[in-house]
């Protein structure tokens, strides 16, 4: 166990994170001095646990003698998305089976009739009991607890392994819940019993049943990782508790992570805006977009006064609203293995289909055919296929430039090079997409920020997407390729509460507001006692969910703490609601729906300026440049000298264009673009030279 105010101090700490291509590890050990190991090996997706033993074997430190291990993984993501859960019953109030299929005024396509949707339980494993409770908490019809033991044999019966008790309004009173749940418990054979108001208290029926719903049905999923990847780390002797990464930014022990298993939903992209806000905010940087793309994806986000933007409204796909607090991040299906093709109108599109890591883009020579950004990048020059990782057969430009030319410049009039470029330019088109969502979307300006560019392809394409947006300044780490590894190490403890309230703020009872948020605090330090880290110190983070009476959806206002008095929530929420749609309503009343409060265990520092051996940094630029060869700019070759990242000099100033080439990622500088070196190794790039 890691002591109070110990991050990596006189500690060996890691942090694996698992990817769609690759699995990333970083490494620092604290009785070295803080030396720094770093691994990057494919992803097993068959078996996430073999590639993260991989990595650590790949990195050199003997496993046993590590202190903590912090993994990031994308388990219970990838289980939702493509559908592979666990058979899972759900018990509801009678006449309420269907809320988790109706939904929301929505439908599958935006236009037409057309769309097929498939709720997460099935109509047959949803049955009803009779109860009801009404919104005020009162008890209008007592709970059938014969009907609850029947419902669970029946689920029983027909094969589920999990089970969910959803009851209308249970926020307001889960006595219900909690009695139906003390029932099942002694008829089902595991401990996968989920109470919709435990896991999120709040009062839309059809978000709470399909949170809990997906909780559930990956419940037995992570369990079986999570147990899988202990007995391997055991054999390699590492026998200690680790730590998870859950989707708010926070970590959770691994031995308890499986009774709130949502949580663990974006679990990647989280650990790496938390890196990308920590390093930033070492370097004087608190306002950051976030661009981490990796080989199937991109995922961007909004890093404001040095904290992530965390939403509790996150819809992962159609129907699929998962209201446990995340990081607002918003993903698009471009990335290094994203496919390029021309479709039915004969015009050039990337994605959102990708190559993944096996067999992956055509350069990676593991049978893949089909051309991708990756190979677009390596066409250009951009990428040497003399350092390329995990290379199975070497392939040449010439021959990725001959696929090009045969798959999409044949049908619109373009030799392999220009349609290489094409297919390059629609992926940024797609990424700065994402990134105006996040920005521009939500009334930020993209010129009041840095873009923060991280993940094994992010800072390939960041320059040239902060020019498209107006970005004045590129942030690239040290290590951009296991950036989302680095969050793993650099992440705090973190624990979420939600609890409704939803009455008009005139009318509200301000003690019982002090009350909850108080009981919330309490409840999250608790938690954080239990941890295997000990925190330097607790922060308290509190907010609340208001509308103005009449609407529906709901704006995130941040408080100044429990003691908050009925004019200044007022006035909080008028001037949020100002600052987001530009519009005043004075004469309607606020609406306080949902009140939030994260307890974080902020942990120590960690200095990364190790990250690159400083040893083994060159004496002027000179002596860190490997090569100069041509690379595709605007439309012309350009003589381009190619630098070793790990070599640069502190002090260097390079001057577009440039290659940066390291282990875990390369980096571009287009021309006109000035690039420098902060104590932290993080490159500082110019845009236009503006800066």
């Amino acid at each position: 166990m890691l002591e109070k105010g110990d991050a990596t101090g006189g500690y060996a700490v890691a942090g694996v994170d698992v990817g769609g291509t690759f699995t990333d590890l970083i490494l620092v050990d604290g009785r070295a001095g803080g030396r720094v190991f770093v691994a990057k090996t494919p992803t097993t997706p068959d078996n996430q646990a073999a590639g993260v033993v991989a990595a650590l074997q790949a990195s050199g430190f003997p496993v046993g003698h590590l202190d903590l291990l912090v993994h990031g993984t994308t388990t219970t993501t990838n289980a939702v998305l493509e559908r592979r859960l666990a058979p899972t019953g759900m018990i509801t109030t009678a006449g309420f089976r269907d809320v988790i299929e109706l939904g929301r005024r929505t439908r599958p396509a935006p236009y037409g009739m057309t769309g097929r949707f498939v709720p997460v339980i099935s109509r047959d494993l949803r049955l009803e009991v009779d109860e009801r409770v009404d919104a005020d908490g009162q008890v209008l019809v007592p709970l059938d607890e014969d009907g609850v033991r029947a419902a669970v044999k029946t689920l029983r019966a027909r094969g589920c392994v999990s089970l969910v008790i959803h009851f209308l309004h249970a926020y307001a009173n889960p006595a219900h819940e909690r009695r139906a749940a003390a029932i099942a418990a002694a008829l089902w054979p595991n401990d996968h019993i989920t109470t919709g108001h435990a896991l999120l208290s709040e009062s839309r029926e059809f978000e709470r049943g399909v949170t809990a719903a997906v909780n559930a049905a990956v419940q037995p999923v992570l369990e079986r990782y999570i147990g899988r990847l202990r007995r391997e780390l055991r054999g390699l002797g590492y026998a200690r508790e680790f730590l998870v990464m859950n989707g708010n930014g926070g970590m959770i022990s691994a031995g308890s992570v499986t009774r709130e298993a949502a949580k663990t939903v974006m679990s990647g992209p989280a650990s790496g805006v938390m890196a990308a806000a920590y390093t930033a905010r070492r370097a004087g940087l608190e306002n950051l977009i976030t661009y981490d793309m990796g080989g199937t994806s991109t995922d961007v986000a909004l890093v404001r006064g040095g904290r992530a933007a965390v939403s509790h409204e996150i819809e992962l796909e159609y129907a699929m609203p998962i209201h446990v607090p995340m990081v607002d991040v918003h993903t698009v299906g471009a990335g290094g293995g994203s496919i390029a093709r021309v479709d039915e109108a004969g015009l050039i599109q990337v994605g959102p289909h990708s190559a993944g890591a096996v067999p992956g883009p055509i350069c990676y020579g593991r049978g893949g055919t089909e051309p991708t950004v990756s190979d677009a990048n390596l066409v250009l020059g951009r990428l040497s296929p003399d350092r390329l990782l995990s290379v199975d057969r070497p392939v040449t430009a010439e021959q990725v430039r001959a696929v090009f030319a045969a798959r999409l410049g044949r049908a619109v009039g373009l030799d392999g090079v220009a349609a290489a470029a094409a297919a390059l330019g629609m992926a940024n088109v797609r990424m700065a997409g994402a990134v105006r969502m996040v920005s521009l979307g939500r009334g930020h300006d993209p010129r009041d920020f840095t873009l923060f560019a991280f993940g094994g392809a992010g800072p390939l394409h960041a320059c040239a997407l902060a020019r498209e947006l107006g970005i004045p300044r590129v942030m690239v780490p040290a290590r951009p390729g296991i950036t989302n590894a680095l969050g793993c190490v650099v992440a705090d403890l973190r624990h979420d509460f939600t609890n409704t309230l939803n009455r008009p703020v005139a009318g509200l009872d301000m003690a019982e507001l002090r009350a909850v948020l108080e009981r919330q605090r309490a409840a999250g330090a608790a938690l954080i006692d239990a941890e295997a880290v000990r925190p330097e110190r607790i922060e308290h983070v509190h907010t609340a969910d208001m509308q103005f009476v009449g609407q529906t959806h709901l704006l995130t206002v941040a408080l100044p703490g429990p003691a908050v008095d009925r004019a200044t929530l007022q006035r909080l929420f008028e001037e949020a609601y100002f600052a987001r749609f530009r519009v005043r309503l004075p004469e309607i009343r606020a609406n306080l729906v949902n009140l939030n409060t994260s307890v974080i265990g902020v942990r120590g520092d960690i200095d990364l300026a190790t990250l690159i051996d400083p040893a083994g940094r060159a004496g002027d630029l000179d002596a860190a440049r490997v090569e100069r060869r041509p690379v595709f700019f605007d439309g012309a070759w350009h003589d381009t000298p190619v630098y070793a990242r790990e070599r640069l000099p502190l002090d260097a100033v390079i001057d577009g264009p440039a290659i940066l080439e390291q282990l875990d990622a390369t980096t571009v500088i287009e021309p006109g673009d000035r690039a420098t070196t902060d104590a932290d190794g993080n490159l500082l790039v110019a845009v236009g030279g503006a800066l």
